[in-house]
């Protein structure tokens, strides 16, 4: 249920209302909330078919339950991105080996080795 309400709370709070209200008005509140469903059904409907004329075949072919936040894992979400940047990360490397070799520099124990100095050291000069 939403907001942690039961059945049981409900008819609580059911039974409650109906003894407040009392038994002359309890009908004119059941037809006005009659009424109140009603009408938010027709624009729940409404809303749904002006989204449907407006994505045309495209509304049928979204699959809602991607999109559904419940299905939200940051830890997927995560491993999807770092397994997408694998590419990206060798194109990075392979351009830092290329800037390294242009300056004359050679990469013998990595990037991070103290043997290997960068372009840009005041001492190179």
């Amino acid at each position: 249920m939403f907001f942690g309400l039961t059945i049981e709370k409900l008819l609580l709070i059911g039974v409650i209302a109906a003894l407040l209200i009392g038994p002359e008005r309890l009908p004119r509140y059941a037809e006005g909330l009659a009424r109140l469903t009603t009408r938010a059904k027709e624009m729940l409907q409404g809303a749904r078919s002006r989204v449907r004329d407006e994505m045309g075949s495209e509304f049928d072919d979204v699959d809602w339950r991607k999109l559904d936040p419940r299905q939200y894992d940051p830890r997927r979400i995560i491993r999807e991105a770092l397994l997408d940047d694998a590419p990206v990360a060798s194109v990075q490397a392979a351009s830092v080996a290329a800037t390294m070799a242009a300056a004359g520099a050679e990469p013998t124990r990595g990037a991070f080795s103290p043997d290997v100095r960068p372009p840009f050291d005041s001492e190179a000069t």
